[in-house]
């Protein structure tokens, strides 16, 4: 008997220094790691442009930006642009900006080098909004500010991104506020969400 009592008074021994130690971590390590990576934006990066410059995102602070990965010899390829040129036409001078990441992920439709890419981009297909270093945007390898961008806005069917032109739309404080599926054209989007942040948030 006096050995069950000595074996009960261990084991709500070990239970107490267990419910202490999720207590502890649960209410006081885990808030304030979840204010730190809640607090952080896009602009804590920086990326490289088609010429091998860095530039720090932290340059668009104050502005609604439109991040999408391109492709040159995708089926999506010639709408986006033309939609993604007319958006930047229309709101480039009211706090809007455009930022493309060519990528060869999904099935090698960029595959040529940035100067090649530069050259047909602004040559072909008449884009003026940046154009940024080519990268990688799943996997290992993938570039630090599109694991961020997946962070904080998962697809449908896990956060991967699933083709060419998926689209984040960042608000002016640098929070990703939505992300758009390839097939979704930049037009349909004008009004409904990149109008209301360039103007009414």
């Amino acid at each position: 008997m006096k050995w069950l009592t000595f074996w009960n008074c261990i084991s709500i021994l070990v239970l107490s220094f267990a419910f202490f130690f999720f207590y502890c971590h649960t209410y006081t390590s885990t808030p304030s790691l979840m204010a730190e990576q809640s607090s952080k934006s896009i602009y804590d990066f920086t990326v490289k442009d088609i010429s091998g410059n860095d530039v720090s995102l932290n340059n668009y602070s104050g502005k609604v930006l439109l991040i999408v990965n391109v492709a040159s010899q995708c089926g999506l390829t010639q709408t986006n642009y033309k939609e993604l040129n007319v958006l930047y036409e229309k709101y480039k001078n009211q706090g809007f900006e455009i930022l493309a990441f060519p990528c060869n992920q999904f099935a090698g439709q960029e595959p040529g080098n940035n100067e090649e890419i530069q050259e047909v981009v602004c040559t072909r297909f008449k884009a003026e909004f940046p154009i940024f270093d080519k990268v990688e945007v799943n996997g290992k390898n993938a570039a630090p500010l599109y694991k961020f961008l997946k962070e904080q806005k998962g697809g449908i069917f896990g956060d991967g991104i699933k083709w060419n032109f998926t689209k984040f739309l960042v608000n002016k404080e640098g929070k990703v506020v939505d992300r758009y599926a390839p097939t979704t054209s930049p037009l349909k989007i004008e009004v409904r969400d990149i109008i209301v942040l360039i103007y009414f948030k």
